[in-house]
């Protein structure tokens, strides 16, 4: 499948569009990953000690409420108006909303920054439905593969570099956040040529930024239908185990930051591994269909393995843990968003999509509310439920195969 017409064809070395999404996948991952370590103390300044938890947890939560109502609108306007136009006022937010965190002042202003930021949640949606405009379907799973390795690379050194950013000043990784959002914006810019141009229709009218109508207009589509339920299953499942994974880790190994980071940096060198070098050979050799649902299997292993932590806390089950769900992370992630991509209609990627990641907000709204509550029955329920949940959906999926 040749790129269409109004792509430029002569894009050498780096500044093939699809190098170019891949570096703005890095920035758009190292930019959000670079506030982690500071997140907390950037609140203690600003409400009392016994509120922190509560005020962090309403902030990551507010943030996936606003992603849910915008990405598929979002979704939606780069169908209609283009890839570009969405991508650029994504990341034109995400400076804004960093900007703003940095700048603080008050528990308020940190709420709006990253309400601003939610509200504007839209890149990573166009960017893949950029590649699903310029890349054939048996092209795909490589790609997403590649943007997976992408992120990984950008998880891995963005906690690293915002710890030792914090070291400075609290603020210093905010405002390192804003400043790759807006080198973001650049590369998009001079480099990133439109991939869909825009189309003519209606006018748009109130109800097209309905986020819940634009997700059930999605939903409508019965190949779409079962690929959501599984992909929902997954990031419900690893929301849950994230949201208590640094508890798990200070309570039963008295990990500090710097061991916390340590983990984190391995969760990325196995995403790039994953996703970048075994997801591709394994889909070449078998199809994204059996590789999404193995990746399924095996992070419900891994995710059964954690579970055994509080009965025996040792570091090689931890890792070994971490590693397996990591490494079926990597496998499901570019399969199924290639199985995504492969059955949306072509008119309509950037609202498949944006659906796509709506209905993961959601999840990573409701998993870490249940993983609370069940930490509290007991700390290995979150990730005994997880499993489950996950091995469900891996063998729905097997049913769906045969």
């Amino acid at each position: 499948m040749s790129a269409p017409s109004h792509i430029s064809p002569a894009h050498p070395g780096l500044f093939r569009p699809a190098w170019i999404i891949a570096i703005s996948v890095f920035l758009n991952f190292a930019g959000f990953t670079l506030i982690i370590p500071v997140l907390p103390f950037s609140v203690a300044r600003y409400v009392t000690p016994t509120d922190v938890a509560w005020w962090v947890s309403l902030i990551l939560a507010l943030y996936s409420l606003c992603a849910f109502l915008a990405a598929p609108v979002l979704g939606a306007m780069s169908d209609r108006f283009g890839r570009r136009p969405v991508i650029l006022l994504s990341l034109g937010g995400a400076a804004l909303g960093f900007g703003l965190f940095g700048v603080g002042g008050s528990i308020a202003v940190l709420v709006v920054g990253r309400v601003i930021e939610g509200l504007t949640a839209g890149s990573i949606s166009a960017l893949y439905a950029y590649v699903a405009d310029t890349h054939a379907p048996t092209e795909r799973g490589r790609v997403f593969g590649t943007l997976g390795a992408a992120g990984g690379l950008g998880f891995m050194a963005g906690p690293v570099v915002g710890g030792a950013l914090g070291q400075v000043s609290l603020s210093a990784p905010l405002f390192g956040a804003a400043g790759l959002a807006l080198a973001n914006c650049g590369l998009v810019w001079f480099l990133l040529p439109e991939s869909r141009p825009r189309s003519k229709g209606a006018p748009w009218r109130l109800h097209h930024f309905n986020a819940i109508a634009q997700l059930l207009h999605v939903l409508r589509e019965r190949r779409i239908r079962p690929l959501f339920a599984a992909v929902f299953c997954f990031a419900f499942a690893g929301a849950a185990m994230q949201a208590n994974l640094t508890v798990i880790l200070r309570d039963l190994f008295a990990f500090g930051p710097a061991g916390i980071g340590f983990i984190l940096a391995c969760v990325g060198v196995m995403d790039v591994v994953s996703q970048g070098i075994a997801a591709p050979r394994l889909q070449r050799r078998f199809g994204e269909q059996p590789v999404a649902t193995a990746g399924l299997v095996i992070n419900g292993l891994g995710l059964a393995l954690i579970a055994l932590l509080p009965l025996h806390a040792a570091v090689p089950v931890l890792v070994a843990g971490i590693a397996i769900v990591t490494f079926g992370d990597g496998l499901f992630q570019p399969s199924v968003s290639a199985l995504i991509a492969n059955a949306a209609p072509v008119e309509r990627q950037g609202e498949v999509q944006g659906a796509n990641q709506a209905q993961q907000a959601i999840a990573r709204t409701t998993g870490p509310l249940l993983a609370a509550w069940l930490y509290g029955l007991s700390a290995s329920a979150p990730y005994a439920v997880g499993a489950g949940v996950v091995v469900l959906a891996a063998t729905w999926r097997v049913r769906k195969l045969r």
